[in-house]
């Protein structure tokens, strides 16, 4: 025993000896090796100087760039997104785009480079339910997955063991026993609380549980800082769930710490559900090695397994309601920042208002430029965040850089009738994007995010009466309120400030 201590000492010795050298290797695996915002890098280093050695662990379990895009491709899917983003592509360039044409004349540009970015193509055919309450988004769900009859397939970021999930899993096993095909992908991290009897009940009785990034001996998450971040359900490519709730009970009010859960869900239903289809398709694939592009069946409402290649055609003739959305996803295995993108081209776009709901707001340097120019330019910029923090460091941070938009005559508010979960954008009344994405770095760099881009003013202008409707029960945060901050909560917001890029 005492030989081992003795050799600890000697190798901590020689550590802290050739410490200059060590440090200076370490800081050229961060700044050369990995792709990430100067801001980050510099943080980084700052952790490995001031913490050394076990800062560039630290590096190794949170900060390590995830940007692999061969680790979530599927070639048969690629293949098919490029011809259908390139049928689609011709058509936006010979015809009208099918929407409105104040939309099509306003917003082509973004249509255009989410489809050349990302080959996420424009569906017009939609329709779109808005779920503001858990309760009530969740009977609905439980109300269509008893429907189901050829497939369910069911990703969320959270799944926990309560009373929610358990109003679930009678409906899912007793599906999977009549002959439908049942799928559940939870990421890692939000998943760790659920007992392995559970998912080992599921599994016995024909449903296929996946889990994205799971944890090694047990417990241990080493991609701790990789999330994904989506909620998405699809079933029989018939319906469709993008959103901000997860599977627990604070979800659907229940947890009294939270109080009343505001959110806000999609229900979908047209072409944009294919969209969704295609993107859990690709997450389960990389969780659980499954190929669903091997059987054309799981992309089609029939049995001729030809409408992935087609959903890059509008037919305009055929459409009754031309309400269009582009499905946009992003993550730490992607070049660009597609969501981020999206909302700097909005904010650019806007001539009357922006509305934000998050209930994060870190944002980077570019969309927190792209805010304040638009507030100078005289666009009503309104924020609403919540009154009560799930997480303190990125509250405090998020109250840092509300003042940055306090004093370019932005307006701010707390949401203060329970809490804010809600993640959307609306700009002018005709464009919104909803979906998993928090206005942070951390949603913008490191988590798997899916968003739902709306080209349609009724849906726009529900979801900005919602918004207004929220205000009524929100507290603005004056210039004046927020300069009487008491210096010790000053001191906190800058730190968690200064920290935020360590995400």
């Amino acid at each position: 025993m005492e030989s081992v201590w003795n050799q600890s000492i000697a190798v901590w010795k020689w550590l802290m000896d050739h410490l200059i050298y060590i440090n200076l290797i370490l800081s050229v695996i961060i700044v050369f090796f990995q792709r990430r915002d100067p801001k980050a890098v510099w943080t980084w280093l700052l952790a490995l100087y001031f913490i050394p050695v076990f800062g560039f662990l630290f590096y190794l379990i949170l900060g390590q760039d995830m940007r692999k895009g061969k680790m979530f491709r599927v070639k048969e899917v690629e293949d098919r997104m490029r011809y259908s983003a390139r049928n689609q592509e011709e058509f936006l360039k010979s015809h009208d785009i099918g929407l409105d044409s104040s939309l099509a004349r306003d917003y082509s540009d973004l249509v255009m480079y989410n489809l050349e970015t990302s080959g996420s193509v424009l569906t017009v055919d939609n329709t779109v339910e808005i779920f503001t309450d858990g309760e009530k988004k969740f009977q609905d769900l439980r109300e269509e997955l008893s429907k189901a009859s050829r497939f369910i397939h069911l990703q969320y970021y959270i799944i926990k063991n309560d009373e929610l999930f358990d109003s679930i899993i009678p409906i899912l096993i007793e599906r999977a026993k009549a002959g439908v095909e049942v799928r559940i992908l939870c990421d890692g991290m939000g998943g760790r609380f659920m007992r392995k009897s559970k998912w080992d009940l599921l599994k016995e009785s024909g449903v296929k549980v996946g889990i994205f990034f799971p944890p090694v001996l047990g417990r241990l998450h080493l991609r701790i800082n990789y999330r994904n971040h989506r909620k998405i359900v699809v079933i029989d490519n018939r319906i469709g769930y993008v959103g901000g709730f997860n599977i627990g009970r604070e979800y659907i009010s229940k947890d009294p710490k939270f109080g009343y859960w505001r959110d806000t869900h999609l229900k979908l239903q047209g072409g944009s559900v294919l969209s969704l289809q295609i993107r859990f398709a690709l997450d389960w694939n990389y969780a659980v090695g499954e190929n669903l592009f091997k059987n054309m069946t799981y992309f089609c409402e029939d049995e001729d397994g030809a409408c992935l290649y087609n959903m890059g055609v509008v037919d305009i003739n055929q459409i009754e309601k031309k309400l269009g959305i582009q499905i946009i996803a992003s993550g730490p295995d992607a070049r660009s920042r597609q969501i981020r993108d999206n909302y700097i081209r909005l904010f650019s776009k806007a001539k009357h208002h922006i509305y934000i709901q998050t209930p994060y707001f870190v944002p980077d340097d570019a969309v927190l430029s792209a805010l304040r120019v638009a507030a100078r330019s005289g666009v009503d910029v309104r924020l609403m965040i919540p009154c009560k923090p799930d997480h303190p460091f990125v509250y405090w941070a998020t109250y840092s850089y509300v003042g940055d938009l306090l004093s370019e005559g932005a307006r701010c508010y707390t949401y203060e009738n329970g809490f804010l979960h809600s993640k959307g954008v609306m700009t002018d009344g005709k464009v919104s994007s909803y979906g998993t994405a928090n206005m942070d770095i951390r949603s913008f760099e490191l988590n798997f995010e899916v968003n739902a881009v709306i080209y349609d003013e009724e849906t726009t202008r529900k979801l900005e009466e919602l918004f207004l409707e929220d205000l009524k029960v929100c507290e603005e945060i004056t210039p004046e309120r927020y300069e009487a901050r008491s210096i010790f909560i000053r001191i906190k917001e800058q730190g968690s400030r200064l920290l935020s890029p360590l995400l």
